[in-house]
């Protein structure tokens, strides 16, 4: 839906969720929409975002009848999609992707795998309902970045207007959940409802974070003004915006459009985050200080807080550092399979070959999916066949 510890330090909100109220809002700062320095370049349309290629629509039409569009009929192709789709909340996992993309190409993430649901469902003759899920705080690592990653699914019925037609007062499950992430799954995270605006404009913000993650300025800023015109009340593209212009060294307006993202939502850690240090580079040394004290506070219970400064310890090669962040992330929610892939690539660097291999099984029983499981195995073998290597020699 999951956003970045960038060089700088700086943490990009990725499918954030805005849980404030949004009512008495302050104007928004329609400024930070006109700077002159970036050329805005035309970006995908939503109609685009959620269109089905004529090939898709004439293989639905062809697998489901219109006499036999049920959910019940329709659950095996949204399962198909669930099976197959890169389900973990990983940003580098797959693209953000429109809905015609995603259906050639399942290694999308779950924003870009729910638009294909929705827009297969629509299609169907079905209702579909995004939904955000309230899960912690997660980040993942994407080229030396900490990414912060949020979730949503989509829940698909039967509309009303089919029941009629079809004189089916109840199918035998009034609704289902699609839902690309596993832990989402197993858990009864809290859910909020969002409409479509706010989905387009998630993904244009996820298209503005790759973008600027290549250095590509001007079009990570058409993205993000594509965001705030999608859904202005969206929280996570200001904090974003934000971060553009501190990278551009534009430390004003970096800190108007942090201010507003936390006026939209008081819980955008991200934005708060990047004002603390906006405020230490900006000689108020004392007040970011005050913010980061919070939100350490907060994020303490948060087992993905401590792998992420566990990812930034073995990024800087504070190895020790690192190993007492995962092992504190592995105390408070021990079936994660990135913490144990964090020791294991850990004790690598410190030369403890038995428990490097260890934890990159234990790391790859943990796994759910394909994707992970190879690369965990790939690197199993590989250090085997150094492990063999080693005592050969000896």
């Amino acid at each position: 839906m999951k956003t970045i510890t960038i060089a700088l330090i700086s943490s990009l909100s990725f499918l954030t969720a805005c849980n404030s109220t949004q009512s008495n809002l302050v104007p928004p700062p329609l400024s930070l929409t006109q700077a002159n320095e970036f050329i805005v370049s035309e970006v995908e349309s939503q109609e685009l975002i959620f269109a089905l290629t004529p090939h898709i629509k004439e293989q639905l039409n062809t697998a489901f009848p219109k006499e036999a569009r049920t959910l019940q009929n329709a659950k095996k192709l949204l399962y198909f999609l669930l099976k197959n789709g890169d389900s973990s909340l990983s940003y580098q996992s797959g693209a953000t992707l429109t809905a015609g993309q995603s259906y050639a190409n399942l290694n999308a993430n779950c924003l870009s795998l729910s638009i294909l649901a929705y827009s297969l469902a629509e299609h169907l003759g079905l209702e579909g309902q995004f939904q955000q899920v309230h899960i912690p705080e997660y980040w993942a690592l994407n080229n030396g970045f900490n990414l912060l990653t949020g979730h949503i699914n989509l829940k698909v019925k039967e509309s009303n207007k089919a029941s009629v037609n079809h004189k089916v007062i109840y199918p035998q499950e009034r609704a289902i959940i699609i839902d690309f992430d596993p832990n989402s799954r197993q858990e009864a995270f809290r859910t909020t409802n969002i409409n479509k605006a706010r989905i387009t404009a998630m993904f244009y913000n996820n298209k503005g974070v790759s973008a600027m993650l290549k250095n590509d300025y001007d079009l990570a800023y058409s993205y993000y003004l594509a965001a705030i015109n999608a859904d202005y009340k969206y929280s996570g593209a200001w904090g974003n915006l934000g971060v553009l212009f501190r990278l551009n060294n534009d430390f004003q307006r970096a800190e108007t459009a942090y201010q507003y993202a936390i006026t939209l939502n008081s819980d955008n850690n991200t934005a708060l985050g990047n004002l603390a240090r906006l405020y230490n580079l900006t000689d108020r040394v004392q007040q970011g200080r005050e913010i980061l004290a919070m939100l350490d506070k907060k994020r303490q219970a948060n087992p993905y807080y401590h792998i992420s400064l566990g990812n930034d310890a073995y990024t800087t090669k504070r190895y020790r550092d690192a190993i007492k962040h995962y092992r504190k992330a592995r105390e408070l929610d021990p079936k994660l399979h990135d913490t144990d892939f964090g020791l294991a690539r850990t004790y690598y660097q410190l030369g403890d070959l038995k428990l490097a291999k260890k934890y990159l099984t234990m790391a790859n029983d943990k796994a759910d999916f394909e994707e992970d499981k190879k690369r965990y195995e790939s690197k199993l073998r590989a250090l085997r066949s150094h492990t063999a290597k080693l005592s050969y020699h000896d």
